[in-house]
């Protein structure tokens, strides 16, 4: 005779019993609430319920760092197309050297293609962050240009890789900066010349509340007509090396001419950080007109001018909070006066201002002009 298995303890069958009977929207907490993606792809072969209940959660968010994963959710849009349109949050983080392996995983005669429709299925997708080779970027960007296409994306960052190092071309992307609901976009070592926004259809009032430029080659011209478009931009950051590779060719000579560009946002900016070591300072920048402007980082030389002599000091934001200088102090006597005299009639020039940021050593003589302000120094 047979020896049969025990049966079930009672109180394990009830408790499947009662999980069984949950309604939808409490297991789908408690599916997200697992620690491990491993744990939750489990829970989708115990039934066919769950698996349906776990598909939200266990695509909510997507990595793709081969191009075989990207080509293989691809084809599984065949047979569930609704799929892309679970996803809220992708990141597509692969190398110029994995193309290659696309090109042996596919019978069509683009698959590069491919990539930019599988993006185009994610109708609810929020958060994209793109960091793939160039030749993705032209079948990407026709996405920005769509009018049905992520309409619901709120961030971005995009960056694509060149073989030789260089930076790659925004244009073939622009039409990200005429997005009507994103309100944070993030570019790294693009390069943009002089034209701009050139499309005769020129979006006007977008949402864009943070733009950040990192390790950039931007025409002044180009940024001024790209600030025009948000109806309300509160933050913009550039960033560039001390010593930019590749050489930069677009970019302005002179700290005052991003400021300059600026100002097609001075409405709404209420952040403005520059550290962008190559730009010169010619002239004090003029940042009066910056109603709304509590926070500025920029060098201590660029924000005085560098011409001599110096017959009147910098026009700080009349709300300004928070002045940090992104590199040293103390180098240009003149300079630390100018800065000192600032900061004793600071209830005259920016009665808001409580706090300035310095970077390295501090003057001797600033340290004693801003011992009258409690907690108004701050050294890093």
């Amino acid at each position: 005779m047979s020896v049969k298995d025990p049966d079930p303890d009672p109180a394990i069958r009830k408790i499947v019993r009662e999980l069984s009977s949950l309604p939808d929207e409490l297991l789908i907490a408690i599916l997200s609430s697992l620690p491990l993606q491993a744990d939750l792809a489990s829970c989708c072969l115990v039934s066919r319920r769950l698996n349906s209940i776990a598909d939200p959660v266990l695509y909510k968010s997507i990595l793709f760092d081969q191009p075989k994963h990207h080509l293989l959710f691809s084809e599984s849009l065949v047979t569930r197309p609704r799929r892309g349109s679970l996803i809220q949050n992708v990141r597509v983080d692969f190398p110029s050297a994995e193309m290659a392996d696309i090109l042996t995983l596919t019978d069509t005669p683009h698959p590069i293609d491919r990539f930019s429709h599988t993006i185009s299925t994610m109708s609810n997708l929020e958060d994209l962050v793109i960091s793939v080779p160039e030749s993705l970027s032209h079948g990407i960007g026709n996405l920005f240009n769509g009018p049905f296409d992520l309409a619901c994306l709120k961030t971005c960052s995009l960056f694509y890789q060149r073989d030789d190092g260089g930076y790659w071309d925004l244009q073939e992307n622009i039409h990200i900066f005429g997005h009507p609901t994103l309100e944070h976009l993030r570019i790294h070592h693009a390069k943009l010349d002089e034209r701009g926004f050139e499309s005769l259809e020129k979006p006007w009032y977008t949402g864009l509340k943070t733009l950040s430029l990192l390790q950039c080659d931007i025409h002044d011209d180009a940024l001024a007509d790209l600030l025009v478009l948000p109806e309300a931009l509160e933050s913009i950051t550039i960033t560039q090396l001390p010593d930019p590779e590749p050489a930069l060719e677009e970019s302005p000579e002179y700290m005052e001419d991003y400021i300059l560009s600026c100002k097609s946002a001075q409405h709404s900016l209420q952040k403005i950080v520059i550290d962008f070591p190559t730009l010169a300072g010619k002239n004090p920048l003029k940042f009066r007109d910056f109603e709304r402007l509590t926070e500025v980082s920029v060098g201590v030389n660029q924000m005085f001018g560098m011409k001599t002599p110096r017959l009147r000091s910098v026009a700080l934001p009349p709300n300004l909070e928070r002045l940090e200088f992104s590199g040293s102090v103390g180098g240009d006597e003149e300079v630390t006066e100018l800065l000192c005299y600032a900061v004793e009639n600071k209830n005259i020039f920016a009665r808001k201002w409580g706090s300035l940021v310095v970077h390295g050593e501090v003057p001797e003589r600033l340290r004693i002009v801003c011992k009258a302000y409690e907690g108004f120094l701050q050294i890093k």
